[in-house]
């Protein structure tokens, strides 16, 4: 049977994260959420996503199809649900659509607008993912359960003796190498992928998950639920923060209840905040509304798509959101919402041309050799880049 995550309204509510990648694939715990179902059903999936991404994410169907909205996380009550369906059965929560089993000739036109023979209400409430503060809001529970998933039956790898663990939920996968580093377990499992690596002075406290490929620097401080993706390097100090990959947080500068995306940056010394002088609610700016929206947090960082970069001392005020492929550096405060493809400050903001986007994308693809800035990558920026052209006017 074909696993094919869709894409739902929850595309829309979840740019600008979502601009240049289907929800499943989105990072949440340790695994993304399409790994997520892999994972539990031990079988491959694929996509079934916006026009412009589906070259990209193509959709695989066989004689047999299970359909599953990618904005939800696998759990077992969900995985007992979606099991008992059979063919032309739905499964809603709310007005979600959550799975539904397809021939394939129903499969090559599926939508979540049709009717079928059965639909049945879930009747637990799962881990949904609506809008981006969901992603630092919910890590922590996903990162539990990924941890429990990857590690069931088996042993962690050693590491040096030189380190302090407290507590028992440790896991590192082969050739993760770790020196005087303390991990703390007690609030939550530390997890370190393949070939990782923690530097010597960093102290970590659980739940922590950091993916193979990637680098701690020294004397980091990282509070829980945090996520690092793969192939990315951090330091300074982190607190439930989600980095997707391919990223870069190096230096000292607070990074706080926030999430980046793939191919970012973050200059030395720059911080965000996550708490409003007054301790109000935090409001981001929402694509699918056209303004800011309430979040009903109290504590609410940076929001940051692919691409997008910061220069050494930025300042992101409370609940800042900041488009695909922005670059943004100067003094003071930028404003809250900062337009994708955007090129400026405090000060100001200008487009930021796609062809100099293009040409920085070519040299930061060209540092990893398992990827490839090509033809694809760049239609999908040519498409986010119109697609998003009336921010910028309403910003500019």
């Amino acid at each position: 049977m074909a696993i094919i995550l869709f894409d739902d309204t929850s595309h829309h509510t979840l740019q600008p994260l979502t601009f240049t990648r289907p929800v499943a694939d989105l990072r949440i715990g340790i695994l993304t959420i399409a790994e997520k179902w892999a994972k539990y059903l031990n079988t491959t999936f694929s996509y079934h996503t916006q026009p412009y991404l589906q070259v990209k994410f193509p959709m695989q169907i066989s004689n047999d199809n299970l359909f599953i909205n990618g904005a939800f996380c696998p759990d077992e009550q969900l995985l007992e649900a979606t099991d008992k369906l059979q063919t032309g059965e739905a499964l809603r929560h709310g007005e979600q659509l959550v799975a539904v089993k397809l021939k394939d000739v129903d499969a090559k036109g599926f939508n979540t607008n049709l009717q079928f023979s059965k639909v049945t209400d879930l009747q637990h409430e799962p881990v949904v993912i609506r809008h981006p503060e969901d992603i630092f809001r919910k890590n922590d529970i996903e990162l539990r359960k990924d941890f429990a998933l990857l590690t069931k039956g088996r042993s962690s790898a050693a590491i040096s003796s030189t380190n302090v663990i407290i507590g028992d939920d440790f896991f590192a996968e082969d050739d993760a190498v770790a020196d005087c580093a303390t991990f703390n377990t007690k609030n939550g499992p530390i997890y370190l992928g393949k070939t990782s690596q923690v530097w010597e002075g960093t102290h970590i406290r659980g739940a922590f998950a950091l993916c193979n490929n990637s680098q701690v620097k020294m004397g980091a401080k990282i509070y829980g639920a945090t996520t690092v993706g793969p192939y990315s390097r951090v330091g300074g100090e982190i607190n439930n923060a989600i980095i997707w990959g391919y990223s870069s947080k190096g230096h000292e500068g607070y990074l706080g209840n926030s999430v980046l995306g793939e191919w970012c940056n973050i200059g030395a010394d720059s911080n965000n905040s996550n708490l409003k002088n007054n301790y109000d609610e935090v409001k981001l700016w929402d694509y699918s509304l056209g303004h800011y929206r309430k979040t009903g947090l109290q504590f609410c960082g940076l929001i940051m798509a692919d691409h997008s970069k910061c220069a050494i001392n930025t300042m992101f005020n409370t609940g800042t959101v900041v488009g695909v492929s922005a670059n943004v550096f100067g003094a003071g405060f930028p404003k809250n919402f900062i337009p994708d493809f955007s090129w400026g400050g405090a000060e100001g903001m200008v487009p930021y041309s796609l062809n100099k986007m293009f040409e920085t994308a070519e040299r930061v693809f060209s540092r990893r050799a398992e990827r490839s800035f090509n033809e694809t990558e760049r239609a999908i920026l040519a498409h986010i880049y119109e697609a998003t052209q009336p921010y910028r006017e309403l910003y500019y």
